[in-house]
């Protein structure tokens, strides 16, 4: 369909103007007013000194907040402050930053190795690996050590936050402040309201965001939030395009001719095949067994490909260089896979490939409206323009489907759900939408 891939000048003009004003809309929350007064954040305390702490700290430094970066190791945190000094220097370098500025960034950083030390902080953004026991147990010794009326945020990318602050005395207190990697460039600021989180708190939260020079979006809690949640259903039907008869070159060659700067199998091997992969393997034993389930890329870990730092995974790569190049040993691994798990293999056009990549998206993102985790479907498209490359021109994943027409996204989804099953079915308000000929536009209105 052309559609997918041919936008004209008319169209691309209508997705810049819906981005821009879905950026300014992402800001008003029906029940927290711009009259809400705002916490004061005079100082603030990173828990986790890796690269999102790093990051972290960095942001919220550019805008004169002194950060105390706090790890728990010595070598891990001389290791984070390495790090955010080669950040800056690299910034001096490419004229991004004069080296005064760099000083003064610099002076507002302060490294510590004790929890305790968060005492004076106004708020703390712990920033540590995506494991619940893990941030619980630092969220009861860090609700000890703050301060009364400090905001309390965990910088989780999916995790029931809910569950966070119920360790906690004061779950008023917390909420969720998703950055994007690297913390100090990306646009997006996903905040994440629990279901005691304080009116103020959103609003200081939401406010930081803006004064990074960040587009803060609010969502509520449910898997993944807002952008991992779609983008679970973007990978997981690109591994199963995959098992049914494309190549990963072929997959990313279609994404990048619908306007992605790199394909997903590009973009899995750049940031690590292993990012999850002990997470993953865990769930497994635990995991349905009524719906269909992808595990190539465990396997590749387990082969040792596991990306762009190995110089293998979904494509190979000579030393020195980040160009994906197709590598005969994987493809012969995928169709022997295909093979042992009964699939026949049939060619697939460019067409199938992205839709089943974005009405995925699109149908999850119903989902979400429907559910109150999104506020508008304006707010998932900005999220997806802003912190995962969604094609500008296209104006989001929501904002794309009601130019094709829900009618025939619907018609497409029914379809898929005959043929693949469980992850299919289609969302309730996408059927209502279209038996009532409304758009995901209306919602917003």
């Amino acid at each position: 369909m052309s559609d997918l891939f041919n936008v004209g000048d008319e169209e691309r003009a209508r997705a810049f103007e819906h981005a821009r004003r879905a950026a300014a809309g992402a800001a008003r929350i029906p029940d927290v007013p711009a009259s809400t007064p705002l916490r004061p954040v005079r100082r603030a305390a990173v828990i986790g000194a890796g690269t999102m702490g790093g990051g972290i700290a960095m942001a919220l430094a550019a805008i004169g907040i002194p950060v105390r970066l706090v790890d728990a190791s010595a070598e891990g945190l001389e290791r984070g402050l390495a790090r955010v000094r080669e950040n800056y220097a690299g910034s001096v370098s490419r004229g991004k930053l004069g080296a005064d500025d760099m000083q003064a960034r610099l002076a507002l950083i302060e490294g510590s190795l004790a929890i305790a030390d968060v005492g004076d902080a106004d708020l703390v953004v712990e920033a540590v690996f995506e494991d619940l026991g893990l941030k619980q147990d630092l969220f009861r010794q860090i609700d000890a050590a703050a301060r009364p009326g400090a905001i309390l945020a965990t910088n989780t990318s999916g995790l029931d936050i809910d569950q966070i602050a119920g360790v906690t005395q004061r779950p008023q207190d917390v909420v969720g402040a998703h950055f994007f990697s690297p913390a100090h460039v990306m646009k997006l600021l996903e905040v994440v309201r629990a279901s005691r989180t304080a009116p103020d708190v959103i609003a200081t939260l939401m406010d930081l965001g803006r004064r990074m020079g960040k587009i803060a979006v609010l969502a509520r809690i449910w898997p993944g939030f807002i952008g991992n949640a779609l983008f679970r259903n973007y990978t997981r039907e690109a591994h199963f395009l995959v098992e049914d008869g494309a190549l990963p070159h072929e997959v990313d060659a279609a994404l990048r001719r619908f306007g992605f700067a790199m394909g997903i199998f590009a973009v899995h091997d750049m940031a690590g095949n292993d990012v999850g992969w002990q997470t993953r393997k865990a769930q497994m034993a635990t995991r349905p067994t009524d719906r269909r389930w992808n595990d190539l890329i465990l396997k590749l870990c387990e082969q040792g490909r596991l990306g762009q730092k190995v110089g293998k995974g979904w494509y190979r790569y000579e030393r020195g260089d980040r160009t994906p190049h197709r590598d005969p040993e994987l493809d012969a691994f995928i169709l022997e896979e295909s093979k042992r798990m009964g699939i026949e293999r049939r060619p697939i056009s460019d067409e199938e490939i992205i839709k089943r990549c974005v009405w995925g998206m699109v149908n999850e993102g119903a989902r979400l409206l429907e559910h109150g985790i999104a506020l508008r479907a304006s707010d998932i498209d900005i999220t997806y323009l802003t912190g995962y490359g969604f094609p500008a021109q296209h104006g989001g994943p929501m904002f794309l489907a009601d130019r094709i027409g829900l009618p025939e996204v619907l018609a497409d989804i029914r379809r898929l759900h005959e043929e693949y099953g469980y992850w299919w079915q289609p969302a309730p308000l996408l059927e209502q939408l279209v038996r009532e000929g409304r758009r995901f536009a209306d919602l917003d209105r």
